[in-house]
């Protein structure tokens, strides 16, 4: 049964210890504060379920600890508690998002049966929180599509790895579609109602940061730090953690993954508490990861846990019969996305496709068809639409270029890899505010 945690924050003794005492023997998890001060220092060891919070205080008054509080964390319940009972001030707490608001002396049984429905409340919202982002993450599953035999290989792996809940390694090169293959074993996992947490794991992004992104951190933990925040494993919890290119991760990153693994328990940057977790991990690499263990580049016992289960994606160039689908695919998709009538592929276009290398594989031609669909002005798209080269494609590796947005990201992770991740450094060597840079990092995916 959960225990849920309560802060009471007064100026008054005797009511932070009958309160205290009231709540302990019902079973919760008590902390007290005499000031505003005092409970805002103490925000960082919640998160607290209910914060019961005095109006009259000397210093932060209720009101305006209130707010300060919905601004750390705005999934603690609030309820305001007063001598000097008036509408005005019940007005006022309530405006600002205060569950209830009640009056000294307290009945116990009263303010429990209070406390009680609050927590409902909460839970029920929690709830619905959950399953909105549940219902999200299950509409955004791609399909797998294809016709090829290695394609309907991939869907049986896929069938048999959602069957259990062990760690699974997926290896190909960029773009064949890692991160499809690994939403759908989550949706149709037991863990399919619970979330699915993409990170990438670029190796271009400062340690400090990485070590944030996956464990979260508390307040001031590290530079600009101003609030708690939950990494990744910890919002994956219950769920599954979708790790890609596994094989950029630091040694000592390699090292914490590996305990987070064994002893399913986190602990955030600056934290004092360790953290249960719960969830699946399916990792993605392009490298060859026993070569790297051979090099002593990848830890040996890191990768026989992520490696328990297997499935490898060949490039597109290697199942031609998957081309078309796929493109048809793409075509609906971004039909109905647009809100555009569905093309169809000319004859042309579709002997285009299917001679072409595909050198970025499955993520190039998605991005091929939606600039069709946007730059086509007629039902049938033909090959003027498409940015891949006219001419019959031979078997080698075609010349191909990289679009302003990935020369972009590559200038970014050269620089970043050059200063050895410091965000001032780089954002003085790309001539822009780090605060853009750090944007910029989420908006191309090195920080998501």
């Amino acid at each position: 049964m959960k225990k849920y945690k309560i802060l009471i924050v007064d100026d008054e003794l005797s009511v932070r210890t009958s309160l205290g005492g009231w709540f302990m023997e019902d079973g919760f998890e008590v902390e007290t504060s005499a000031s505003g001060e005092e409970a805002l220092n103490k925000m960082p060891s919640g998160p607290f379920d209910i914060i019961l919070l005095d109006i009259k205080m000397p210093g932060i008054d209720g009101i305006t600890l209130q707010k300060r509080i919905k601004e750390i964390d705005d999934t603690s319940i609030v309820i305001i508690m007063t001598a000097y009972a008036s509408v005005d001030t019940a007005v006022e707490a309530l405006k600002h998002g205060a569950f209830d608001y009640v009056s000294k002396p307290f009945d116990p049984d009263d303010l429990s049966h209070l406390v009680r429905n609050a927590l409902k409340q909460k839970d029920l919202t929690d709830e619905n929180l959950q399953l909105r982002e549940t219902i999200s993450g299950l509409s955004e599953v791609e399909e797998i599509v294809g016709d090829s035999e290695q394609i309907k290989k991939i869907v049986q792996l896929v069938n048999a790895a959602s069957e259990i809940d062990s760690a699974v390694l997926i290896k190909g090169e960029s773009g064949t579609g890692k991160e499809y293959i690994a939403r759908a074993i989550h949706s149709r996992s037991k863990r399919r109602y619970s979330p699915f947490v993409a990170f990438n794991n670029s190796g271009a992004i400062p340690e400090s940061l990485l070590e944030s992104e996956l464990f979260g951190h508390e307040k001031g933990a590290i530079k600009h730090a101003q609030y708690r925040r939950r990494g990744k494993i910890e919002l994956a919890n219950g769920g599954t953690l979708f790790l890609s290119e596994i094989e950029d991760l630091r040694p000592n990153m390699q090292l914490d993954l590996l305990r987070v693994l064994k002893n399913e328990k986190i602990m955030r940057m600056g934290g004092r508490e360790e953290i249960h977790v719960n969830f699946r991990l399916i990792s993605s690499t392009k490298a060859n990861l026993e070569s790297l263990v051979e090099a002593e580049k990848f830890r040996q016992d890191l990768y026989y846990q992520i490696n328990v289960f297997s499935i490898f994606v060949p490039p597109l160039r290697e199942r031609k019969e998957d081309i078309l689908p796929l493109a048809r695919h793409f075509i609906a998709k971004y039909s109905r996305s647009l809100g555009i009538p569905e093309k169809t592929l000319s004859k042309k276009a579709e002997k285009l496709l299917q001679e072409y290398h595909w050198p970025r594989n499955v993520r190039e031609l998605e991005n091929a068809i939606e600039r069709a669909l946007v730059i086509g002005d007629k039902e049938l798209i033909e090959i003027e639409n498409l940015p891949i080269r006219h001419e019959p494609i031979a078997e080698d590796l075609p010349k191909s270029y990289l679009t302003l947005a990935e020369v972009e990201k590559k200038q970014i992770e050269t620089v970043l890899k050059d200063v050895e991740g410091s965000l001032d450094k780089a954002a003085e060597i790309l001539g822009i505010a780090p605060d853009a840079l750090r944007t910029k990092l989420e908006k191309i995916g090195i920080l998501n």
